[in-house]
């Protein structure tokens, strides 16, 4: 049985000139110990795609779907209270952006003492000891020390790592990654992947990871989900999809790629795909 499981996934965002489709006809699955990427250009519908799953998106999204499931269990069809005792807990989300995820607020620990609270019922010595554990997990030095300081008083870095303890606080069985290197240099980019993949498999999560960057695909992914225009275009293995892609859109996306550049000046995806006649219209 899968983990999560999305069927013909509609959002629609209600504005003055009509309704906006963001995401049309999504369907995916992944499955415990399993790592699935998400990846497309800004604007495909991937983070919006996983926040409809959550049920984070706004007053204003209209969210439908043939089916909605986490371990089994109608996520369209739960209450609100019901809901809430999963998200956090059983599914957790890395957002994109760190510093402006953490509540500037509050000091780091109280944010992970927070969600050890609501989820797990610990009391104030427990929490702080679970707390000091996942700083040490997620390598934080002096994590004692870093629970006092708030996210200003951190590097982006160490706000992502921050942003990992609380999401894995409670030993999800999904976590979502939501770009989780967009904002950092290279060096700690690699470290963040690194941590993923090892809290990945010492847990038997399953983990999405989305992202527009293809290196992080071929090193960490299972299966693929390409998306565009709300779309997805094509779902495969990750050796398929490098090798052999089968849609034209994958081929372009490929194409665009740095390294598989042919001349002196690197082609744009809209120079090397256009839309075919079923997605004319798709997410506008």
């Amino acid at each position: 049985m899968a983990l999560l499981e999305i069927e013909n996934l509609v959002v629609e965002f209600q504005t003055a000139t009509g309704p906006f489709r963001a995401v049309d006809g999504v369907s995916m699955k992944v499955h415990e110990k399993e790592v699935l990427a998400i990846v497309g250009e800004s604007g495909s519908g991937k983070s919006v795609s996983m926040l409809a799953a959550m049920g984070l998106l706004p007053w204003t999204a209209k969210v439908t779907a043939d089916k909605l499931t986490f371990n089994g269990r109608d996520l369209l069809g739960m209450s609100s209270a019901e809901r809430k005792k999963i998200i956090g807990k059983d599914i957790s989300m890395i957002f994109q952006e760190p510093v402006a995820s953490l509540n500037p607020c509050f000091t780091v620990g109280f944010q992970i003492e927070e969600v050890l609270r609501i989820h797990l019922g610990l009391d104030k010595t427990a929490r702080r000891k679970r707390a000091i554990e996942l700083f040490e997990a997620v390598g934080i030095p002096d994590p004692a020390e870093r629970l006092g300081h708030y996210p200003h008083q951190m590097s982006g870095g160490q706000c992502q790592r921050v942003m990992i303890a609380i999401a894995i606080a409670c030993n999800p069985k999904l976590l979502i990654a939501d770009e989780p290197t967009t904002a950092l240099d290279v060096t700690i980019q690699k470290q963040i992947l690194d941590l993923l993949m090892r809290l990945q498999a010492e847990h038997g999560m399953g983990l999405i990871m989305i992202t527009h960057n293809m290196g992080v695909v071929a090193e960490t992914a299972d299966r693929v989900v390409v998306q565009y225009k709300g779309r997805k275009m094509e779902e495969a293995d990750v050796l398929s999809l490098f090798e052999s892609p089968k849609s034209n859109y994958t081929r372009a996306l490929l194409a665009a790629l740095p390294d598989n550049a042919t001349g002196d000046r690197l082609p744009t995806i809209s120079e090397l795909f256009v839309d075919e006649p079923s997605l004319q219209g798709a997410a506008r």
